[in-house]
């Protein structure tokens, strides 16, 4: 390979990286010719985080170089590397931290992120500042990334997810036409929001994972939606993480008339079993409400997404204005959905609608709900979550209290127009 096919090589790693503006930096290895897009696999035999002297260093051993970039967030600091593609396996990034006795990393996770990309982040104990990040492609390939302890002031300059043109998200709506109320003459469209995914898990109860469990249930009940009529679009199909704002996107861009978002959460206070119906409310109707919707909020920043941004306060007004006829289109279609539910005998909360403030509730002009189907610390509620024929007949309720809505605010929509 001659000096221009090398650089050409390295120039395409580069850009898929980010460049080294963000801090990243790759050794002379990097200019090999070596296939750097099929998927690697995280071999933990040869990673480590050590900590010396305050330097910090994460060496990650891998079957075969992969593009990738690093970049650092803020509150709490953390460090994100992003990969296409590498595959975790079976291995808990709890172990790798916990031989490093907890110095310097507190936590750890990672896993699919989006579509070939997978995702690493390192909660740190204090701000940290990136020294050198290289990727070795002799074999055997390896990352390592250093990082030294900087003062918050230094740390607050440097953090934030880079800007690229191959990554920025979530990519706006096109909302240039606006979409009429459904009024019964079209198919209704549904977007089904199976929570979770990818880096982010869920709630866990044994090798249960309210992720995986939540797109079982999403897939049954996307089948049963549609041969009763309803276009359904999912917000994710298979197992990969997806923000919590790309969820709201994707029911705008497609002009939902409802949105429904999937869980199986645990709750460790008191006894929660059976199925919860959500609405949007900044006052949680208890403590263990305030908590869920302080965990799925959570679970965003813990993937690596930058929270970072201010509420415009014109665009807060409008949307408020906005509520004042979506929210009374939820409340019916939660009204809705319990009368179906427990219409079909199927176990319920002692208080089945509740109020949270579910981030991913706030789309002002999509009448939408958040339905725990179950809560994995009840065992009760395990078996039901993997029973098909528990899963068909909630699917069935479901979709019967949906018709239900539909049909009512329907008739409404057609007075509206008159």
């Amino acid at each position: 390979m001659n000096a221009f096919a090398r650089f050409r090589a390295a120039a395409v790693v580069w850009l898929l990286a980010g460049g080294v503006g963000l801090g990243l930096a790759f050794g002379a290895g990097a200019l090999r010719a070596e296939p750097l897009s099929a998927l690697a696999q995280y071999e933990p035999g040869r990673s480590a985080i050590h900590l010396s002297e305050g330097a910090l260093t994460l060496s990650l051993g891998l079957s075969q170089p992969v593009p990738y970039r690093v970049f650092m967030l803020d509150s709490p600091p953390r460090l994100v590397v992003d990969f296409r593609e590498v595959d975790f396996g079976a291995a808990a990034p709890e172990a790798l931290v916990n031989a490093a006795g907890m110095k310097g990393v507190t936590a750890l996770r990672w896993g699919k992120f989006r579509p070939g990309w997978s995702r690493l982040v390192a909660e740190l104990d204090g701000p940290y500042a990136i020294t050198r990040a290289a990727e070795r492609t002799t074999d055997p390939a390896a990352l390592e990334i250093s990082l030294k302890p900087v003062d918050a002031v230094d740390f607050a300059t440097r953090a934030g997810t880079p800007q690229s043109a191959l990554w920025d998200l979530p990519q706006p709506a096109d909302v240039a036409r606006t979409h009429p109320r459904q009024d019964g003459t079209r198919p209704l469209i549904v977007v089904l929001d199976p929570g979770h995914g990818g880096i982010d898990p869920g709630a866990e109860a044994g090798v249960l994972r309210e992720a995986v469990l939540v797109m079982t249930f999403a897939r049954d009940l996307k089948e049963q939606m549609t041969r009763a009529g309803i276009k359904v679009i999912m917000t994710r199909e298979e197992d990969v993480f997806v923000p919590l704002e790309t969820r709201m996107s994707v029911a705008r861009a497609v002009g939902a008339d409802l949105f429904l978002s999937l869980h199986a959460d645990a709750l460790a206070e008191g006894e929660a079993t059976g199925a919860t119906i959500y609405l949007l409310d900044d006052k949680a109707s208890d403590a263990a409400s305030e908590k869920l919707a302080e965990r799925h909020d959570r679970a965003d920043l813990l993937a690596g997404v930058d929270l970072e941004g201010h509420d415009d306060e014109v665009a807060g007004v409008l949307m408020d204005l906005a509520r004042t006829e979506t929210q009374p289109r939820s409340t019916r279609l939660a009204g809705s959905l319990r009368d179906a539910i427990k219409g079909a005998g199927l176990s319920m909360h002692k208080h089945p609608v509740q109020g949270a403030a579910f981030s991913v509730l706030k789309s002002a002009d999509i009448p939408s709900i958040l339905l725990e189907l179950g809560f994995l610390s009840s065992p009760a509620d395990q078996a039901r979550l993997n029973d098909p024929v528990w899963r068909g007949a909630m699917s069935a309720a479901i979709v019967k209290g949906v018709i239900s809505w539909a049909g009512a605010d329907a008739v409404e929509g057609r007075k509206l127009r008159q």
